[in-house]
């Protein structure tokens, strides 16, 4: 009968192989890290940002079929189409500016309200309720209709 019995490592060669493995691991998370920053690589498109988001919705659509009536209110990405009580469409990031929940429209006060903490804004955004101290406003964004087309800008 045979037993293997273990050696103990010294110190150093402990040292030197986990000094090893960790720079092997570096490597191999440093290499796919810049794989994926290549030239040729297919990044995905960035958020829409003020100042830069033009984006045309065709009401006629199944997500968009709420915002045909007075009340009614769809997201697209990041925002939040309302359809506010005069008839007239907003358009806000549809992110709590306190801390980032999904906010919604709320037809019956006709404003737009975050359930986590109780914030709440008007339909261009502004904070009326605050859940902290010097909370942001929401993004507002331009809309215009042409037809069955909803544009928005921002």
């Amino acid at each position: 009968m045979e037993t293997n019995q273990q050696q103990p490592i010294k110190r150093g060669e402990f040292l030197r192989s986990l000094g090893l493995s960790s720079a092997a691991l570096m490597a191999f998370y440093c290499m796919g890290t810049l794989t994926s920053c290549s030239k040729g690589s297919d990044d995905p498109e960035p958020e829409p940002t003020p100042g830069n988001l033009d984006v045309t919705l065709d009401l006629t659509q199944p997500d968009f079929k709420a915002l045909q009536t007075p009340g009614g209110y769809a997201y697209h990405e990041d925002i939040l189409i309302a359809r506010v009580k005069n008839g007239n469409y907003v358009a806000l990031s549809k992110v709590c500016t306190h801390q980032s929940s999904t906010v919604f429209y709320r037809p019956a006060t006709d404003d737009i309200y975050c359930a986590t903490h109780g914030s709440e804004y008007t339909t261009a955004g502004v904070v009326k309720v605050p859940a902290e101290s010097g909370q942001k406003n929401l993004t507002q964004y331009k809309t215009s209709v042409s037809g069955n087309n909803l544009r928005i800008t921002g």
